[in-house]
């Protein structure tokens, strides 16, 4: 098995290089935005991303090694003009090798000769342990997911009552000045719509950029029913009951559209952002493509179709011959998700094993 040596500590992993051919589809959208899932594993079990049982985790061997993932993630920004690497999981915290992942990373050089944008999407459990490790490696910003401020709602979410680790490992993140902290919250009809100005409050009075996400068709079966979605213009009624909101410019390929909060009296402003994919989506823009724990590309969150890169890694693949297989993959993007079309199929693997 044939991998790239690690550096030592503090050495450039990679001077730039120009792709010459990048991560560009069909349709001409050109993927920046590389989302690297560590694990499939996870500490909670929420309703939307799993079964409360929990799910069967990869097998050891499946997944890809801490060498490996830095060998694709360096194919990725050097070879294919990546320059933001979000790290996911299930849980990426569980991930016993993510600060040496991060750090290398963090030596990376984009084709713009910067080191690229680091970010990590967590439940926040166990945070407060590690953040001061991750943020010397080289984390520059974290989404922490909390669906929920009551604890009683949070754990029949979750399946798990960890709702003050959670608050732990926000403030840790808060101390250790990462920014900005952005908090997500899938919002679901007739389960936390109490929830919506809560959250607001509790994120604006912290300076933490609040993004409510509509429910996706990535959970377990016959758990999602469009007719009781709960959509970002539903969502954007109930804080206009309380703020005074104003669309924010430049949006671009980001997937929230965010919203100027007025200051006043009685609350601080700030932003806060929607994440509309089903009732508003935003394919035509999207910038990402996405590599699973198991070293399986993906075009699209909700793709049918995946290229194994782990195989061919393993056997003796070139960084050229990744790279051309990386493109093929992705040159085949679809057009967009197609939820709510005749013939719509969610993928096989719910959300916890493809990453967030």
């Amino acid at each position: 098995m044939a991998f790239h040596p690690i550096p030592v500590q503090g050495a450039p992993l990679s001077t730039a290089v120009l792709p010459i051919n990048g991560l560009i589809d069909a349709r001409g959208r050109v993927a920046r935005d590389l989302r690297v899932s560590l694990t499939d594993r996870c500490n909670l079990r929420c309703s939307y991303c799993m079964p409360s049982e929990g799910l069967p985790w990869l097998p050891t061997q499946d997944v890809l090694t801490d060498d490996e993932v830095i060998r694709l993630m360096t194919v990725g920004v050097t070879r294919l003009g990546v320059r933001r690497l979000r790290f996911t999981g299930g849980e990426p915290l569980l991930r016993r090798g993510l600060a040496t992942i991060l750090a290398a990373a963090s030596r990376l050089r984009t084709d713009e000769g910067r080191a690229p944008e680091l970010s990590l999407t967590t439940n926040g459990i166990g945070l407060d342990r590690q953040v001061a490790d991750l943020v010397s490696a080289g984390l520059n910003r974290v989404n922490v997911s909390i669906d929920s401020l009551d604890r009683a709602r949070y754990a029949l979410l979750a399946h798990r009552d960890r709702l003050p680790e959670v608050f732990k490992g926000l403030a840790a993140a808060d101390e250790a000045g990462i920014r900005p902290i952005k908090v997500n919250a899938v919002a679901m009809r007739g389960v936390n719509e109490d929830d919506i100005l809560p959250l607001a409050e509790f994120c604006l009075s912290r300076g933490y950029l609040l993004r409510f996400i509509e429910h996706m068709p990535l959970g377990p079966e016959h758990t999602w029913d469009r007719t009781g979605l709960l959509s970002g213009a539903e969502i954007l009624e109930r804080l206009g009951e309380q703020y005074e909101l104003q669309p924010a410019p430049g949006r671009g390929s980001a997937p929230a559209e965010e919203w100027i909060v007025a200051s006043r009296s009685r609350h601080p402003g700030g932003r806060i952002g929607v994440i509309a994919s089903v009732t508003a989506p935003f394919c035509a823009a999207c910038d990402r493509t996405r590599l699973t724990a198991d070293g399986q590309i993906r075009s699209c969150l909700f793709s049918l179709v995946e290229t194994d890169l782990r195989t061919p890694l393993r056997t003796g693949a070139d960084d050229d011959r990744l790279a051309e297989l990386w493109r093929g993959a992705h040159r085949s993007k679809p057009a967009g998700h197609g939820i709510g079309n005749d013939g719509f199929h969610s993928p096989a693997r719910m959300m916890s094993s493809i990453g967030g």
